[in-house]
């Protein structure tokens, strides 16, 4: 059961990564003003007329309110009276940021649905692999560590809408993401069944590892891009997309280039896992992210950014990170281990 949530989970963390690009694509990070409720609510409106002020109307302590251009929250349970009294109201003070969008405040709604839901399962994880303790304390204090990585990157998500989408917290937000991933594929790789099917290689070793720090390096690159091309939507809007990257800055053409040496060093690891026989077969599906990954940055800058090519160019880097890291995994030389349990 415990192999099965540490799969279910990273599902679920890789369905939040999707989430999130969609949220960055479609400008909905905003969509939800506060956290973790959204306008004050569990479930929030769908109409702006929910969230503006109403006479002799039930209000209840923390509900949110647009009025005169800002978020108002309720004090305390109360009764309204035919005009708005200040008394009964303060400002929201984490930002100044008081528009609503139905469609934005839905699909930031999703992602943090989808993000709660991740959190759900991975705590459920931890306390399955709470059966490892005596045979392998490492499984169980990494899996706590996964629990407190997503509490982590949940007050992560507070401090993004709080500083209405700082670019650096967004970045960092993205690293924490893929730190996750990166140890929920550890975790299933500990509790995998013991193969030997896997040639021990110290050449493809050190490239699979000089591998996923370049792909790291260079999704936070492309984070940047985002960042700028998030700015001048602020500029000129979303409309004028081919003048977005129309003169873009010196971090794009580093992200360009970065990404011939990715593609080089991995066709030189694809090639040696065959010609050598080492068995990781991920290394063709690899090989494929990266040339998709290639193409959505292509069409995303030659034919204005068709749509969902952003998210996808995102969400390819992200599962090809989760891919190198678990050949990285394989290609190290095995160890003798306690045999964990088949049924586990």
């Amino acid at each position: 059961m415990y192999k099965k949530f540490v799969i279910i989970s990273l599902v679920l963390v890789y369905l939040v990564i999707v989430a999130g690009a969609v949220v960055r694509m479609t400008g909905s990070g905003m969509g939800c003003p506060d956290w973790p409720k959204c306008f004050g609510y569990l479930i929030p409106p769908t109409e702006e007329s929910e969230l503006l002020f109403k006479p002799e109307h039930d209000y209840f302590e923390g509900q949110v309110i647009i009025h005169e251009t800002s978020l108002q929250v309720s004090k305390a349970d109360f009764t309204s009276a035919d005009t708005f009294n200040a008394a009964n109201w303060e400002p929201y003070t984490k930002h100044d940021y008081a528009t609503f969008n139905p469609w934005h405040t839905w699909i930031e709604y999703i992602n943090r649905l989808a993000g709660a839901l991740a959190g759900i399962a991975v705590l459920i994880m931890a306390v399955l692999s709470l059966r490892y303790w005596k045979k392998s304390k490492r499984i169980v204090l990494l899996s706590f560590l996964a629990v407190f990585m997503m509490g982590f990157q949940g007050w992560l998500g507070a401090t993004v809408v709080y500083s209405v989408l700082a670019p650096v917290r967004i970045t960092l937000h993205m690293i924490v993401a893929l730190l996750i991933v990166l140890l929920l594929i550890y975790l299933r790789y500990l509790v995998r069944e013991r193969k030997t099917d896997f040639k021990f290689d110290a050449n493809f070793k050190w490239g699979m590892i000089t591998a996923l720090v370049l792909s790291l390096i260079q999704i936070v690159l492309g984070t940047q891009v985002r960042q700028h091309v998030d700015e001048q939507i602020d500029i000129v809007g979303y409309s004028a997309r081919s003048i977005w990257l129309q003169h873009p800055e010196l971090t794009f053409y580093i992200h360009r280039s970065f990404s011939v040496l990715v593609f080089v060093l991995n066709l030189y690891l694809f090639y040696t896992n065959r010609n050598k026989k080492l068995g990781h077969g991920l290394m063709n599906w690899i090989v494929a992210l990266i040339g998709l990954e290639i193409i959505t940055g292509i069409l995303m800058y030659y034919f204005e950014f068709p749509i969902l090519s952003q998210p996808a160019h995102l969400v390819i880097a992200s599962v090809m990170f989760g891919l190198q890291s678990y050949v990285l995994l394989t290609s190290f030389k095995e160890k003798p281990t306690v045999r964990l349990a088949d049924n586990a």
